[in-house]
């Protein structure tokens, strides 16, 4: 398994938000984190990156213990967060806001990186000396993935990247989270909220209803149970 949590309760100063968290997100998977506003989705996600305070429990990465690792170390392990908000440097360039992401990158290395990148994101090499703000809502979010996966990450967690978006572009950027996962070998952790379409990309999912799981494993039998008429509205 490549991350998996241990009992975790987390949250933020002394507010709880997740309680005994136990999850385990195989390796080159697509894996769902659905659920009610105010579940601790996004929490979780934040715990992983170690951006929320960890009471109780262990996250761990390929066996490694990494509770307690800061935000920077966890990313040269080849953990990636896309945030939903402030994901982008609007006043750069396509080209400058890439660049940064890979800067730990030499110069042979960011070359192959941004073109690996532009394969997968094409629409973005027609903009590249753009600013990034002057993009639509739907080529900022493709952006914003791109950054996250100029670091060659082997997780890429994505928080509600299709906020927004018509249903249409909505289709097409989790069409893309396929393609991550099938090209580029990526594990993907998605906390989505267009829940049917999250369900039919993902190869697993977990409920979370008030800061604990109510469901794991195959999306279709989420889809098909009582919960996700009463939680998601489906």
């Amino acid at each position: 398994m490549s991350i998996s949590t241990v009992n975790l309760s987390s949250g933020y100063g002394k507010l709880r938000v997740l309680f005994d968290i136990n999850i385990s997100i195989p390796q080159n998977s697509v894996t769902a984190i659905v659920g009610p506003n105010g579940a601790g989705k996004t929490t979780l996600l934040n715990s992983i990156y170690g951006l929320a305070d960890v009471f109780e429990g262990r996250i761990l990465f390929d066996g490694v213990d990494i509770t307690r690792f800061k935000p920077y170390k966890r990313a040269r392990l080849g953990i990636a967060y896309v945030p939903q908000m402030f994901n982008i440097f609007s006043e750069l360039t396509v080209y400058e806001n890439l660049v940064i992401a890979g800067y730990l990158l030499d110069k042979k290395e960011l070359k192959e990186r941004i073109d690996i990148i532009l394969d997968l994101f094409p629409k973005l090499g027609e903009f590249l000396h753009r600013k990034a703000g002057t993009l639509s809502g739907g080529e900022r979010r493709m952006l914003a993935i791109a950054m996250g996966l100029m670091k060659n990450p082997r997780v890429l967690l994505l928080d509600e990247i299709t906020t927004d978006l018509a249903p249409i572009i909505v289709k097409k950027v989790l069409n893309t989270v396929i393609d991550i996962k099938d090209k580029l070998k990526v594990t993907v952790v998605l906390v989505e909220q267009y829940v049917r379409r999250a369900l039919e990309i993902s190869d697993k999912v977990y409920l979370l209803v008030s800061g604990r799981i109510r469901f794991e494993g195959n999306p279709k039998d989420l889809e098909n149970s009582e919960l996700a008429k009463i939680y998601l509205g489906l």
